[in-house]
């Protein structure tokens, strides 16, 4: 989800864990996230699960910096993370095939952020970790070189010209994306908005010309992006998508510092 440059945030100084209710009333007053933060009444099930499980998944940012792979109960080879995770099928989806990866979620529309609690409930899952507040504030705190994927997929697009600086996408984040990536971490980034691929085209082009690290995409041209890799699996967004005839592309970038 797209945000604005407000001012870096003070942090908690107590040591006890907030529910996702009170994370999103923080983040209205330390930087303003665009778009809907909570959506309908959460159900039963849902709301009980913030209560009781939120808490253990969720990731406290009081520390100074955070080594990901600390933040799991058994060991994990390799650290993802994904930005904006929507309902959480496609975060789910690869943590039920790659147990052995520890996946980081951020996203602040808590409705979401719910879904995917429900998820873990439902399947089980010790490898999963939710940020339920924007991105930049984890990515900062991240250490480097701590993450060998990240995900972008599906972001708001918004596509009023007034609205584009809005972006997720842009020199700031890329910035420190590239910062917590490995050499040879992989970035993964899909759109159906066709605006919004060559926005990223060009906002890679030039963070890797700045020439401290470089995103090197692995398609010779958005022909090559059409086709949706085995390992990614279909969102109900992508498929709303599809039906109303907008082509996603699936772009990858190997990053190189």
């Amino acid at each position: 989800m797209a945000v604005s440059h407000g001012k870096r945030p003070t942090l908690p100084t107590s040591s006890k864990r907030k529910s996702a209710e009170e994370l999103a009333a923080e983040a209205s007053t330390r930087r303003h996230v665009f778009g809907r933060k909570k959506g309908k009444t959460l159900r039963s099930r849902h709301a009980n699960l913030m209560e009781t499980l939120f808490p253990k998944v969720s990731i406290s940012l009081e520390n100074p910096a955070i080594e990901p792979k600390t933040l799991f109960e058994t060991a994990v080879a390799d650290v993802w993370l994904e930005i904006g995770f929507g309902g959480g099928e496609h975060l789910s989806w690869q943590a039920q095939n790659n147990l052995h990866v520890g996946i980081l979620g951020c996203e602040p529309f808590i409705n979401g952020v719910a879904k995917l609690v429900s998820e873990i409930d439902t399947y089980g899952l010790k490898n999963v970790r939710i940020h339920a507040d924007d991105a930049r504030f984890l990515l900062e705190k991240l250490t480097p070189q701590s993450l060998a994927r990240t995900f972008i997929l599906y972001p708001d697009p918004w596509p009023k010209q007034d609205q584009k600086k809005r972006r997720f996408v842009n020199a700031e984040t890329l910035g420190l994306i590239s910062a917590a990536m490995k050499s040879g971490g992989e970035l993964r980034v899909a759109s159906d908005i066709p605006d919004y691929v060559n926005w990223t085209l060009k906002h890679i082009a030039a963070h890797n010309a700045l020439g401290k690290s470089q995103f090197i995409w692995q398609n010779k041209d958005l022909s090559e992006c059409r086709a949706r890799p085995d390992d990614w699996p279909q969102t109900r967004y992508e498929q709303k998508a599809l039906r109303e005839n907008r082509v996603p592309a699936y772009l990858s970038f190997i990053h190189q510092s």
